[in-house]
């Protein structure tokens, strides 16, 4: 039959279909980083089991520590304010990201997110490829002048 779908026809789609977090139904008992604050949206919460979605405020100046996300892929959406992001076995790697950007970081890469803005709060949206909430800091030295980086280094095929 048209427009049927056949492995779902006997499931309760009231009740394991689409959901609806609002902002207000966010959770913050998720890990959190002295000047941001973390907001789960999306996880095991709401029967989602192979991603994670939730909101970061980063206070201005504030930044965290060189860290990675273990096998985990995650992105971040910069919803206002600007991101700087520092990468590598040094952070010797940087770029910034503004309203409307996306920002990927690949399994395993060692990063630190700051507020490059020192007077506007920066907001973003999270997803990550899973639900465990796997920070692995790092002791690392940072470069003093890191290299800046476009964001479409290597995007394109010549």
């Amino acid at each position: 039959m048209p427009g049927t779908h056949e492995e779902g026809s006997h499931v309760d789609w009231r009740h394991n279909g689409v959901k609806v977090v609002p902002s207000s139904d966010t959770d913050a008992n998720t890990p959190q980083t002295e000047g941001m604050k973390r907001a789960a949206a999306i996880g095991a919460r709401v029967g989602a089991r192979q991603i994670w979605a939730g909101t970061v405020d980063i206070l201005p100046n504030a930044k965290t520590g060189a860290h990675h996300h273990g096998d985990l892929e995650s992105i971040i959406y910069v919803v206002r304010g600007r991101a700087r992001m520092r990468w590598g076995n040094n952070l010797e790697f940087v770029a910034e990201a503004g309203p409307g950007d996306f920002i990927f970081v690949p399994p395993f890469v060692p990063h630190q997110e700051i507020n490059a803005s020192t007077d506007e709060t920066l907001e973003c949206v999270l997803v990550r490829s899973g639900q465990d909430p796997v920070v692995v800091n790092l002791d690392i030295d940072a470069v003093e002048q890191p290299e800046g980086v476009l964001w479409s280094d290597g995007m394109h095929e010549h």
